[in-house]
Protein backbone atom coordinates (compact mmCIF):
# COMPACT_ATOMS: atom_id res chain seq x y z
CA UNK A 1 0.00 0.00 0.00
CA UNK A 2 1.47 3.52 -0.89
CA UNK A 3 1.12 6.88 0.70
CA UNK A 4 0.51 9.83 -1.38
CA UNK A 5 1.03 13.42 -0.51
CA UNK A 6 -1.95 15.70 -1.09
CA UNK A 7 -0.51 19.47 -1.83
CA UNK A 8 -2.48 23.07 -2.35
CA UNK A 9 -3.01 23.45 -6.21
CA UNK A 10 -2.34 26.29 -7.83
CA UNK A 11 -5.80 27.98 -7.64
CA UNK A 12 -5.22 30.50 -10.87
CA UNK A 13 -2.67 32.91 -12.24
CA UNK A 14 -1.93 35.66 -9.07
CA UNK A 15 -3.05 33.20 -6.54
CA UNK A 16 -0.31 32.46 -4.22
CA UNK A 17 -1.75 31.05 -1.30
CA UNK A 18 -5.26 30.34 0.21
CA UNK A 19 -6.93 29.46 3.59
CA UNK A 20 -8.43 26.29 4.70
CA UNK A 21 -12.31 26.52 5.10
CA UNK A 22 -13.40 23.18 5.97
CA UNK A 23 -12.40 19.33 5.75
CA UNK A 24 -15.19 16.98 4.33
CA UNK A 25 -12.89 13.86 5.59
CA UNK A 26 -11.16 13.06 8.70
CA UNK A 27 -8.46 10.65 9.31
CA UNK A 28 -9.58 6.97 8.40
CA UNK A 29 -12.40 8.05 6.31
CA UNK A 30 -12.62 6.32 2.94
CA UNK A 31 -12.08 8.65 -0.05
CA UNK A 32 -12.50 8.64 -3.76
CA UNK A 33 -11.14 9.51 -6.49
CA UNK A 34 -12.56 13.05 -7.32
CA UNK A 35 -14.25 13.20 -4.47
CA UNK A 36 -13.82 16.51 -2.75
CA UNK A 37 -11.59 16.40 0.72
CA UNK A 38 -11.69 20.18 1.27
CA UNK A 39 -12.57 23.67 0.81
CA UNK A 40 -10.39 26.53 0.66
CA UNK A 41 -11.07 30.16 0.44
CA UNK A 42 -8.94 33.25 -1.69
CA UNK A 43 -9.76 36.80 -2.10
CA UNK A 44 -11.08 35.67 -5.51
CA UNK A 45 -13.27 32.37 -5.06
CA UNK A 46 -13.73 29.51 -2.90
CA UNK A 47 -13.26 26.08 -4.52
CA UNK A 48 -13.21 22.79 -3.28
CA UNK A 49 -10.16 20.63 -3.71
CA UNK A 50 -11.10 16.84 -4.86
CA UNK A 51 -8.89 14.03 -4.56
CA UNK A 52 -6.45 12.60 -6.79
CA UNK A 53 -6.64 9.22 -5.78
CA UNK A 54 -8.89 6.78 -4.44
CA UNK A 55 -7.88 5.35 -0.23
CA UNK A 56 -7.99 6.23 2.92
CA UNK A 57 -6.92 9.47 4.69
CA UNK A 58 -4.06 8.93 7.44
CA UNK A 59 -2.98 12.25 8.31
CA UNK A 60 -4.08 15.78 7.84
CA UNK A 61 -1.61 18.29 7.92
CA UNK A 62 -2.78 21.67 7.53
CA UNK A 63 -6.12 23.61 10.06
CA UNK A 64 -9.21 25.28 9.06
CA UNK A 65 -8.58 29.11 9.51
CA UNK A 66 -4.91 28.17 8.41
CA UNK A 67 -3.52 29.89 5.27
CA UNK A 68 -0.94 27.75 3.36
CA UNK A 69 1.40 28.70 0.35
CA UNK A 70 0.86 27.09 -3.72
CA UNK A 71 1.82 23.37 -2.82
CA UNK A 72 2.16 23.41 0.42
CA UNK A 73 1.30 19.84 1.98
CA UNK A 74 -2.61 18.99 3.42
CA UNK A 75 -3.06 15.37 3.92
CA UNK A 76 -1.66 11.63 3.08
CA UNK A 77 -3.80 9.49 1.72
CA UNK A 78 -2.99 5.69 1.96
CA UNK A 79 -4.04 3.99 -1.60
CA UNK A 80 -3.00 1.11 -3.71
CA UNK A 81 -4.27 2.87 -6.95
CA UNK A 82 -1.86 5.94 -7.19
CA UNK A 83 -3.10 8.27 -10.14
CA UNK A 84 -0.39 9.47 -11.94
CA UNK A 85 2.38 12.07 -10.39
CA UNK A 86 0.80 15.29 -12.50
CA UNK A 87 -3.03 14.75 -11.03
CA UNK A 88 -1.91 14.72 -7.38
CA UNK A 89 -1.65 18.83 -8.63
CA UNK A 90 -4.67 18.61 -10.51
CA UNK A 91 -7.31 21.84 -10.72
CA UNK A 92 -9.35 22.11 -7.63
CA UNK A 93 -12.96 20.96 -9.20
CA UNK A 94 -15.87 23.73 -8.87
CA UNK A 95 -19.77 22.95 -10.19
CA UNK A 96 -20.80 24.07 -13.35
CA UNK A 97 -24.06 26.65 -12.99
CA UNK A 98 -26.59 25.49 -15.17
CA UNK A 99 -30.33 26.27 -15.44
CA UNK A 100 -30.86 22.67 -15.07
CA UNK A 101 -28.56 22.07 -12.11
CA UNK A 102 -30.11 21.22 -8.95
CA UNK A 103 -30.00 24.37 -6.49
CA UNK A 104 -27.51 23.45 -3.73
CA UNK A 105 -29.26 26.23 -1.44
CA UNK A 106 -31.11 23.93 1.26
CA UNK A 107 -28.17 21.15 0.88
CA UNK A 108 -25.99 21.20 3.95
CA UNK A 109 -22.37 18.59 4.17
CA UNK A 110 -22.42 16.99 7.49
CA UNK A 111 -20.15 19.52 9.21
CA UNK A 112 -22.13 22.31 9.13
CA UNK A 113 -25.06 20.50 9.98
CA UNK A 114 -23.40 18.67 13.34
CA UNK A 115 -22.25 22.61 14.07
CA UNK A 116 -25.57 23.96 13.41
CA UNK A 117 -27.16 21.40 16.01
CA UNK A 118 -24.55 22.48 18.52
CA UNK A 119 -24.80 25.99 18.44
CA UNK A 120 -28.80 25.90 18.39
CA UNK A 121 -29.20 26.77 14.44
CA UNK A 122 -32.18 25.29 12.59
CA UNK A 123 -32.56 24.42 9.21
CA UNK A 124 -35.06 27.20 8.74
CA UNK A 125 -32.34 29.64 10.17
CA UNK A 126 -29.39 28.36 8.00
CA UNK A 127 -31.61 28.29 4.83
CA UNK A 128 -31.36 32.37 5.43
CA UNK A 129 -27.60 32.48 6.21
CA UNK A 130 -25.61 33.84 2.90
CA UNK A 131 -23.60 30.79 0.93
CA UNK A 132 -20.35 31.44 -0.43
CA UNK A 133 -19.03 27.87 -0.73
CA UNK A 134 -19.26 25.95 -3.91
CA UNK A 135 -22.11 25.59 -6.18
CA UNK A 136 -24.02 27.69 -4.24
CA UNK A 137 -23.46 25.78 -0.77
CA UNK A 138 -23.54 26.96 2.86
CA UNK A 139 -20.03 26.27 3.92
CA UNK A 140 -18.56 25.78 7.09
CA UNK A 141 -17.03 29.43 6.96
CA UNK A 142 -20.44 31.18 6.07
CA UNK A 143 -21.70 29.73 9.50
CA UNK A 144 -19.13 30.81 11.49
CA UNK A 145 -18.86 34.01 10.12
CA UNK A 146 -22.89 34.27 10.56
CA UNK A 147 -22.25 32.98 13.97
CA UNK A 148 -19.89 35.48 15.02
CA UNK A 149 -21.84 38.47 13.77
CA UNK A 150 -24.79 36.89 15.77
CA UNK A 151 -23.22 36.43 18.95
CA UNK A 152 -19.76 37.65 18.89
CA UNK A 153 -21.01 41.68 18.14
CA UNK A 154 -20.38 43.67 21.12
CA UNK A 155 -21.52 46.94 21.88
CA UNK A 156 -19.60 49.89 23.68
CA UNK A 157 -21.82 52.52 24.61
CA UNK A 158 -22.91 54.18 20.11
CA UNK A 159 -20.11 51.32 18.94
CA UNK A 160 -20.85 47.91 17.56
CA UNK A 161 -17.67 45.61 17.11
CA UNK A 162 -17.96 43.15 14.18
CA UNK A 163 -15.13 41.09 12.91
CA UNK A 164 -14.76 40.82 9.42
CA UNK A 165 -14.83 38.20 6.92
CA UNK A 166 -12.41 36.22 5.12
CA UNK A 167 -13.02 37.45 2.10
CA UNK A 168 -13.87 41.08 3.52
CA UNK A 169 -9.82 40.85 5.16
CA UNK A 170 -8.40 39.65 1.68
CA UNK A 171 -9.80 42.64 0.00
CA UNK A 172 -9.08 45.04 2.19
CA UNK A 173 -5.35 44.14 2.23
CA UNK A 174 -5.62 43.78 -1.40
CA UNK A 175 -6.45 47.66 -1.61
CA UNK A 176 -3.97 48.38 0.95
CA UNK A 177 -1.31 46.76 -1.47
CA UNK A 178 -2.69 48.66 -4.46
CA UNK A 179 -3.23 52.11 -3.52
CA UNK A 180 0.17 52.17 -1.78
CA UNK A 181 2.05 50.68 -4.16
CA UNK A 182 0.87 52.48 -7.21
CA UNK A 183 0.39 55.94 -7.35
CA UNK A 184 -3.06 56.90 -8.39
CA UNK A 185 -4.47 59.70 -10.97
CA UNK A 186 -8.04 59.80 -12.32
CA UNK A 187 -10.02 61.22 -15.23
CA UNK A 188 -13.34 61.99 -15.14
CA UNK A 189 -15.23 62.33 -18.79
CA UNK A 190 -19.28 62.96 -19.20
CA UNK A 191 -20.52 60.69 -22.32
CA UNK A 192 -23.80 61.54 -23.71
CA UNK A 193 -25.64 57.86 -23.94
CA UNK A 194 -28.64 59.16 -25.14
CA UNK A 195 -28.69 57.67 -28.82
CA UNK A 196 -27.29 53.99 -26.94
CA UNK A 197 -29.82 53.43 -24.16
CA UNK A 198 -32.55 54.57 -27.05
CA UNK A 199 -30.98 52.08 -29.54
CA UNK A 200 -31.07 49.27 -26.30
CA UNK A 201 -34.81 50.15 -25.59
CA UNK A 202 -35.21 49.13 -29.16
CA UNK A 203 -33.22 46.15 -29.11
CA UNK A 204 -33.33 44.51 -25.58
CA UNK A 205 -36.53 42.05 -26.75
CA UNK A 206 -35.70 40.94 -29.31
CA UNK A 207 -32.38 39.90 -28.71
CA UNK A 208 -33.14 38.37 -25.02
CA UNK A 209 -35.51 36.29 -27.54
CA UNK A 210 -33.22 35.56 -29.96
CA UNK A 211 -30.21 34.53 -27.47
CA UNK A 212 -31.90 33.70 -23.93
CA UNK A 213 -29.53 36.37 -22.27
CA UNK A 214 -29.80 39.88 -21.93
CA UNK A 215 -28.11 42.72 -23.95
CA UNK A 216 -27.00 45.69 -21.59
CA UNK A 217 -25.48 48.85 -21.75
CA UNK A 218 -22.53 47.22 -19.16
CA UNK A 219 -21.83 44.52 -22.66
CA UNK A 220 -21.61 47.73 -24.86
CA UNK A 221 -18.78 49.61 -22.26
CA UNK A 222 -16.69 46.41 -21.85
CA UNK A 223 -16.79 46.20 -25.83
CA UNK A 224 -15.77 49.58 -25.90
CA UNK A 225 -12.81 49.11 -23.50
CA UNK A 226 -11.50 46.29 -25.53
CA UNK A 227 -11.62 48.62 -28.96
CA UNK A 228 -10.21 51.25 -26.77
CA UNK A 229 -7.07 49.24 -25.09
CA UNK A 230 -6.09 47.87 -28.58
CA UNK A 231 -5.38 51.37 -29.74
CA UNK A 232 -3.79 52.62 -26.62
CA UNK A 233 -1.92 49.01 -25.39
CA UNK A 234 0.00 50.84 -22.61
CA UNK A 235 -3.64 50.89 -20.33
CA UNK A 236 -3.45 46.68 -20.62
CA UNK A 237 0.24 46.50 -18.97
CA UNK A 238 1.46 46.03 -15.56
CA UNK A 239 5.07 47.02 -13.96
CA UNK A 240 7.57 44.19 -12.85
CA UNK A 241 10.43 46.13 -11.27
CA UNK A 242 11.62 49.09 -14.10
CA UNK A 243 10.00 46.87 -17.12
CA UNK A 244 6.55 47.64 -18.23
CA UNK A 245 4.70 44.15 -19.18
CA UNK A 246 2.55 45.01 -22.26
CA UNK A 247 0.06 42.15 -22.53
CA UNK A 248 -1.02 41.15 -26.14
CA UNK A 249 -5.18 39.69 -24.37
CA UNK A 250 -6.98 41.51 -23.13
CA UNK A 251 -9.04 40.63 -19.79
CA UNK A 252 -11.38 42.41 -18.65
CA UNK A 253 -12.17 41.97 -15.31
CA UNK A 254 -16.01 42.96 -14.08
CA UNK A 255 -16.60 43.97 -10.53
CA UNK A 256 -19.38 42.07 -9.06
CA UNK A 257 -21.00 42.82 -5.90
CA UNK A 258 -21.70 39.30 -3.74
CA UNK A 259 -22.59 38.60 0.27
CA UNK A 260 -19.16 38.55 1.43
CA UNK A 261 -18.11 41.76 -0.92
CA UNK A 262 -17.07 42.00 -4.26
CA UNK A 263 -15.61 39.18 -6.52
CA UNK A 264 -14.20 40.05 -10.31
CA UNK A 265 -14.77 37.75 -13.26
CA UNK A 266 -12.58 37.75 -16.26
CA UNK A 267 -13.88 38.35 -19.74
CA UNK A 268 -10.83 36.51 -21.28
CA UNK A 269 -9.40 38.05 -24.69
CA UNK A 270 -12.33 40.81 -24.45
CA UNK A 271 -10.92 42.71 -27.02
CA UNK A 272 -11.33 39.83 -29.38
CA UNK A 273 -15.00 39.05 -29.07
CA UNK A 274 -17.99 41.04 -30.37
CA UNK A 275 -20.69 42.55 -28.78
CA UNK A 276 -23.35 39.29 -28.84
CA UNK A 277 -20.28 37.15 -27.71
CA UNK A 278 -19.46 39.68 -24.88
CA UNK A 279 -22.92 40.40 -23.81
CA UNK A 280 -23.31 36.52 -23.28
CA UNK A 281 -20.35 36.28 -21.02
CA UNK A 282 -21.48 39.08 -19.03
CA UNK A 283 -24.58 37.19 -17.79
CA UNK A 284 -23.30 33.91 -16.95
CA UNK A 285 -20.33 35.59 -15.39
CA UNK A 286 -21.92 37.56 -13.22
CA UNK A 287 -24.80 35.03 -12.64
CA UNK A 288 -22.19 32.63 -11.29
CA UNK A 289 -20.17 35.30 -8.89
CA UNK A 290 -23.64 36.04 -7.49
CA UNK A 291 -24.17 32.25 -7.14
CA UNK A 292 -20.69 31.53 -6.05
CA UNK A 293 -20.14 28.91 -8.61
CA UNK A 294 -17.12 30.65 -10.23
CA UNK A 295 -14.17 28.04 -11.94
CA UNK A 296 -10.51 29.49 -10.46
CA UNK A 297 -9.92 29.87 -14.24
CA UNK A 298 -12.60 32.09 -14.23
CA UNK A 299 -11.13 34.43 -11.93
CA UNK A 300 -7.60 34.52 -13.21
CA UNK A 301 -5.18 37.19 -13.76
CA UNK A 302 -6.98 40.41 -15.79
CA UNK A 303 -5.33 43.22 -17.20
CA UNK A 304 -7.82 45.80 -16.46
CA UNK A 305 -10.70 46.32 -15.02
CA UNK A 306 -14.55 48.06 -15.17
CA UNK A 307 -16.36 48.47 -11.69
CA UNK A 308 -20.45 50.12 -12.29
CA UNK A 309 -20.88 52.03 -8.66
CA UNK A 310 -23.39 54.10 -10.92
CA UNK A 311 -25.76 50.79 -10.19
CA UNK A 312 -26.32 52.53 -6.67
CA UNK A 313 -26.98 55.91 -8.10
CA UNK A 314 -23.56 57.20 -7.40
CA UNK A 315 -22.96 59.61 -9.91
CA UNK A 316 -18.77 59.84 -9.83
CA UNK A 317 -16.53 57.85 -7.44
CA UNK A 318 -12.51 57.10 -7.42
CA UNK A 319 -12.53 53.17 -7.55
CA UNK A 320 -8.57 51.81 -6.80
CA UNK A 321 -6.65 49.91 -8.92
CA UNK A 322 -6.40 45.85 -8.65
CA UNK A 323 -2.68 45.74 -8.43
CA UNK A 324 -0.68 44.50 -10.60
CA UNK A 325 -3.28 46.32 -13.10
CA UNK A 326 -2.27 49.93 -14.57
CA UNK A 327 -5.80 50.88 -15.07
CA UNK A 328 -9.72 50.50 -13.90
CA UNK A 329 -12.88 52.25 -15.44
CA UNK A 330 -15.86 53.26 -13.04
CA UNK A 331 -19.15 53.99 -14.78
CA UNK A 332 -21.21 56.25 -12.56
CA UNK A 333 -25.03 56.29 -12.95
CA UNK A 334 -27.26 57.65 -15.79
CA UNK A 335 -29.51 60.72 -15.32
CA UNK A 336 -30.98 63.12 -17.28
CA UNK A 337 -29.97 66.81 -18.15
CA UNK A 338 -30.66 69.51 -20.25
CA UNK A 339 -27.38 70.29 -22.85
CA UNK A 340 -26.33 72.24 -25.91
CA UNK A 341 -26.40 70.58 -28.86
CA UNK A 342 -23.39 71.33 -31.66
CA UNK A 343 -25.97 73.76 -33.42
CA UNK A 344 -27.17 75.77 -29.91
CA UNK A 345 -30.30 74.05 -29.67
CA UNK A 346 -31.03 72.31 -26.32
CA UNK A 347 -32.40 68.95 -25.55
CA UNK A 348 -32.49 66.63 -22.67
CA UNK A 349 -30.52 64.19 -22.91
CA UNK A 350 -29.53 61.02 -21.16
CA UNK A 351 -25.37 61.44 -19.62
CA UNK A 352 -22.76 59.32 -17.27
CA UNK A 353 -19.53 60.32 -16.23
CA UNK A 354 -16.51 57.43 -16.63
CA UNK A 355 -13.93 57.78 -13.93
CA UNK A 356 -10.29 56.05 -15.45
CA UNK A 357 -7.64 55.58 -12.22
CA UNK A 358 -4.44 54.92 -13.48
CA UNK A 359 -1.10 53.96 -12.30
CA UNK A 360 0.72 57.10 -12.67
CA UNK A 361 4.10 55.26 -12.42
CA UNK A 362 3.01 53.60 -17.04
CA UNK A 363 0.31 55.88 -17.82
CA UNK A 364 0.60 59.58 -18.34
CA UNK A 365 -2.70 61.71 -17.58
CA UNK A 366 -2.98 62.96 -22.13
CA UNK A 367 -2.53 58.92 -22.55
CA UNK A 368 -5.02 58.26 -20.72
CA UNK A 369 -6.87 60.97 -21.78
CA UNK A 370 -7.33 59.86 -24.80
CA UNK A 371 -8.06 56.59 -23.98
CA UNK A 372 -11.08 57.90 -22.30
CA UNK A 373 -11.84 59.95 -25.50
CA UNK A 374 -12.13 56.89 -27.54
CA UNK A 375 -13.78 55.10 -25.38
CA UNK A 376 -16.62 58.25 -25.22
CA UNK A 377 -16.32 58.04 -29.04
CA UNK A 378 -16.90 54.02 -29.15
CA UNK A 379 -20.54 54.76 -27.13
CA UNK A 380 -21.51 57.75 -28.70
CA UNK A 381 -21.63 56.63 -32.12
CA UNK A 382 -24.44 56.34 -33.79
CA UNK A 383 -24.39 52.86 -35.33
CA UNK A 384 -23.80 50.03 -33.08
Amino acid sequence: MDEVEIKLPKLGESIVSATIVQWFKKVGDPVKLDEPLLEVSTDKVNSEIPSPVSGTVTKIMATPDQELDVGAPLAMIATVEVAHPEETMKTPKVEEATGSAPSKKGFFTPVVLRMAQEKGVDLSELENIPATGSGGRLSKRDLENYLQNRKGSTSQGDVERVKMSTMRKMIADAMVNSFYTAPHASLVYEVDVTNLINHLKETKESFFKENGYKLTITSYIAKAIGEGAKKFPMINASLDGDTILIKKNINLGIAVSVDQGVLVPVIANCGSLSLKEIAREVATLSDKARRGNLQPDQVKEGTITMTNFGMSGALIGTPIIRHPEAAILGIGAITKKVAVLEDDTTAIRSVMHLTLSIDHRIIDGMYGCEFLTEVKSQLESKTY
